[in-house]
């Protein structure tokens, strides 16, 4: 969302909850609650994560210039504007940014479906327990197990999980409405990479291109 000019979009205000991990470990998001409305999950991009632990924590009276997809309770934040006033910009990824080296380990929860987790253009992505714990799904999975991700749903995954002092997340590889009644995730298998071009196939078609 870098190239949205966040003084064209309104504020909203909140108090920040908790933070949101994803499966590496890395901050992607938080919860923001506010009075006599249903808490918000409010999204940000990884590379935001230094700044985001440098000026805010859990407490903290906060604001949101963002952008609202229409399938989901979400704001994707552009900026979000500290309790003390500083001004957090999402400037676009840094491409050279590495995910952090945070030790993953078998892990399982169950547990009362809070807020169901999204991504910035409304995909849904997982679950925020009750206890606050994450859950993490891929997103061809997540379509499958809808239901067990929605607010109010009972649901129990394993896979591999991650923990650090902002909390904990799970990539869930088996789930079901209880630890006793798990099945696969059904994944998107990743696209085939295309084969380099040979050299003197390259040479040919860009004589080919160069005669045309």
């Amino acid at each position: 969302m870098h190239w949205i000019d966040p003084d064209s979009l309104p504020e909203v205000k909140g108090r920040l909850e908790r933070f949101v991990l994803n499966p590496h470990g890395e901050i992607d998001g938080f919860v923001m609650a506010s009075e006599n409305e249903v808490p918000t999950l409010v999204h940000t991009p990884p590379h935001m994560e230094p700044e985001l632990i440098r000026h805010l924590k859990p407490g903290d009276l906060i604001a949101i210039r963002g952008v609202r997809p229409r399938a989901a309770h979400l704001l994707a934040a552009v900026a979000v504007i500290a309790q003390d006033a500083t001004k957090i910009v999402d400037h676009g990824p840094d491409h050279d940014r590495e995910h952090p080296k945070i030790e993953k380990r078998k892990m399982s929860a169950a547990g009362t479906v809070r807020l169901s987790l999204f991504g910035p253009k409304s995909e849904l992505r997982g679950a925020l327990l009750h206890d606050g714990m994450v859950i993490r799904v891929g997103p061809k999975g997540a379509k499958e197990v809808a239901k067990l991700l929605a607010p109010g749903a009972t649901v129990a995954v394993s896979g591999e999980g991650v923990e650090t002092k902002h909390g904990r997340a799970v990539h869930a590889r088996e789930i079901g409405s209880a630890i006793d009644a798990l099945r696969p995730i059904k994944e998107a298998k990743p696209k085939p990479k295309p084969e380099p071009m040979a050299k003197h196939e390259h040479r040919h078609k860009h004589d080919q291109e160069a005669n045309a």
